[in-house]
């Protein structure tokens, strides 16, 4: 029973073309620290989907956010969270920390494969 269910599911899933979401990386770690991102500027190749790893260090919660990415989330003090953006065009884009906004600021600087952090 268990088995014709998977295949089923499966089956729905090529029929109405689906494709899993996935980011080509394993996730790139910014850590939100002293009320700043680390690192402040991130390298990333363009037409990819990228995984963020937030980690938030503080105590204190934080809201990454970026109005050029079309994401917020709020990320409790001590935890972390994953966002996924992408693909995204060669260019920069901005984020920031909504509740330290003064000193919360990093981009994202999309570019080709060659231009990617090392890992």
């Amino acid at each position: 029973m268990r088995r014709i269910l998977v295949q089923s599911l499966f089956a729905l899933t090529v029929l109405a073309g689906a494709q899993p979401v996935r980011a080509d990386t394993d996730g790139i770690e910014i850590i939100i620290k002293n009320h700043r991102f680390e690192p402040a500027e991130v390298r990333v190749p363009a037409d990819k989907k990228i995984k963020l790893i937030v980690k938030n260090q503080d105590s204190t919660p934080e809201e990454f956010e970026s109005h050029d990415l079309n994401r917020e989330k709020i990320i409790a003090g001590n935890s972390q969270a994953t966002i996924l953006v992408g693909p995204l065009q060669p260019g920069e884009y901005s984020f920031f920390g909504e509740f330290n906004e003064a000193t919360a600021q990093g981009k994202l600087v999309v570019g080709d494969a060659s231009e990617e952090n090392p890992s």
